[in-house]
């Protein structure tokens, strides 16, 4: 790419609304020449695409992709967004974030390594391929999440809630459990722990995953509180690690209430879990991703 300068790449960028890897290459190709690159682009649906891109995109799908083999279970969780309901609902659409989803399962769902890796039974990676679905199906699409969870033994459950298609839908959780216990009791047990972390929407796993910028915040609120309703600071220490317990029962996962039993805290439902698996039961993790979770609209797309 010598003689190709990084104030090319902006220009052609800024022409075309490409991507700056995309631009690197049209340039590449056309050695330079920024006429000829533009065209290089128009001709692969990359500015057309990009001309749809400043469009917000906040409908589409999420997908869960899970396999086994011999190395264990690895479960991903893709986020892929449309601008309407309507093409998330569209067979293309779903063919397309279902073969991403799929994808992501051979990169351990990392967003990096997804976006550049091969899309099923073509040649070119799975952002080239969803740029050239935007020019098909005339709406701004992208892939905007990914997670995955492995175990090297156990299970790796999954729960859609809200599901449009097999396998897909507007909220998307895994579980992972690991034990050498029974696998369909596994399953079913991580399964019931998905859909409570899909209603409970918890912060993290255990209290010290919690962010602790999160926790100081909440510390500073619960004192804030306790000297506004006159207590006097010699024990507002102690009503704020009192409150702050309620708040790691309401926001962590293991310290939260099983919604299905109302009850018991998850931890102990999964530690409870050994007696039917055959086997203790630990828990590895969980992932979550809300469809639009996180993004505005503005209002003029309204």
């Amino acid at each position: 790419m010598s003689g190709i300068t990084a104030a090319m790449v902006k220009e052609l960028r800024d022409t075309t609304g490409a991507g700056m890897m995309d631009c690197k290459a049209a340039l590449k190709e056309t050695d330079g020449d920024m006429e000829a690159a533009v065209d290089w682009l128009r001709k692969k649906g990359l500015s057309k695409a990009a001309k749809k891109a400043g469009r917000t995109a906040t409908e589409g799908l999420v997908a869960v992709g899970l396999e086994a083999n011999a190395k264990g279970e690895t479960g991903v969780l893709v986020e892929v967004n449309s601008e309407t309901d309507f093409v998330a609902r569209n067979d293309l659409f779903q063919k397309m974030v279902d073969d991403i989803a799929q994808t992501a399962i051979s990169v351990g769902g990392d967003l990096g390594k997804l976006r550049a890796e091969k899309f099923a039974g073509s040649s070119k990676s799975v952002d080239e391929h969803i740029a050239e679905m935007v020019g098909k199906i005339g709406e701004n699409m992208s892939l905007r999440r990914s997670e995955g969870i492995t175990v090297d033994e156990g299970a790796v459950a999954s729960y859609i809630h809200g599901q449009v298609t097999d396998g897909a839908g507007k909220i998307g959780v895994l579980v992972g459990l690991k034990s050498s216990g029974d696998k369909a009791v596994l399953k079913a047990v991580g399964k019931q722990v998905a859909m409570h972390v899909a209603a409970a929407r918890p912060l993290a796993a255990r209290i010290e995953d919690l962010d602790p910028t999160i926790v100081e915040r909440e510390k500073n609120v619960l004192a804030e509180q306790a000297r506004a309703s006159g207590k006097p600071e010699a024990i507002i220490d102690k009503m704020v690690e009192g409150r702050l317990r309620k708040f790691y029962e309401e926001s962590v996962l293991l310290e939260q209430v099983f919604v299905i039993d109302g009850e018991t805290k998850v931890g102990k439902v999964i530690e409870n879990a050994a007696k039917d698996a055959g086997a203790p039961v630990e828990f590895v993790g969980f992932a979550r991703l809300e469809l639009g979770d996180g993004v505005e609209k503005s209002a003029d797309e309204d």
